[in-house]
């Protein structure tokens, strides 16, 4: 797993791989190698043309991964799939791939559609949306000052206060729901770490963290069950 984008993002990712894993004992937990470099250039920076290209480190740390031993990739961090897309058919191992897994579950969970939140470099690159056409499914983007303030969210938490982020998602969100009473599809990892601190209803938003998790327990763990 090539994480640190960001570091309370990863830790959470490696929480919820193991909660959900179909583990009685430590043996029968997968073998995980993390490469947390969270010195990877900022993603969303890069896309708006303010900041370093990080397409190198990126392929840098998973073709690390699969020379200790990785037979399968994770990249708990939406944004980053943007620069990664470009070499996904290079690497010689399975990616599992946040984006259209997340879009999958928010499907699942709202076949009418879904409103999208993440950072503005998410939004930009046209990830989500492009998934969802190819899906045939629909989502709904909050107007430009609400998107500015889901960033500000996201900076917030990975300052540290996922307090404050919860308390301004859920002004965020009191005001997207009294327009349009559909799920919130979280396009970026530090998204849940503030919508849990909320209070806001589990069952009314899609984490990219737990689409990404299940994902992978399902590969991991599949193969043994069949």
């Amino acid at each position: 797993m090539l994480g640190g984008m960001g570091p309370a993002a990863t830790a959470e990712f490696m929480r919820l791989l193991a909660e959900r894993s179909p583990a009685s004992c430590d043996q029968e937990h997968a073998t995980v190698y993390v490469l947390s470099d969270p010195q990877i250039p900022d993603r969303s920076s890069a896309i708006v043309g303010k900041g370093e290209d990080p397409t190198a480190r990126l392929r840098s740390g998973l073709t690390t991964l699969v020379r200790w031993g990785a037979g399968l990739l994770a990249v708990p961090c939406n944004t980053a799939h943007y620069f990664i897309d470009r070499f996904r058919g290079d690497l010689p191992v399975p990616l599992v791939h946040i984006v259209e897994e997340t879009v999958a579950a928010a499907a699942g969970l709202s076949p009418g559609g879904a409103w999208l939140a993440g950072t503005l470099g998410t939004i930009k690159t046209g990830l989500f949306q492009a998934e969802a056409e190819r899906l045939g499914y629909q989502f709904l983007l909050p107007p430009e000052d609400a998107l500015g303030e889901v960033q500000r969210v996201i900076d917030t938490v990975k300052g540290g206060d996922r307090r404050a982020g919860g308390m301004l998602l859920r002004r965020i969100m009191d005001d997207l729901w009294s327009a349009r009473d559909i799920p919130l599809c979280m396009a970026c990892t530090e998204l849940p770490l503030a919508y849990d601190a909320s209070g806001l209803p589990a069952d009314r938003a899609v984490s990219s963290l737990e689409a990404l998790s299940d994902a992978c327990v399902r590969a991991l763990y599949a193969p043994a069950e069949s």
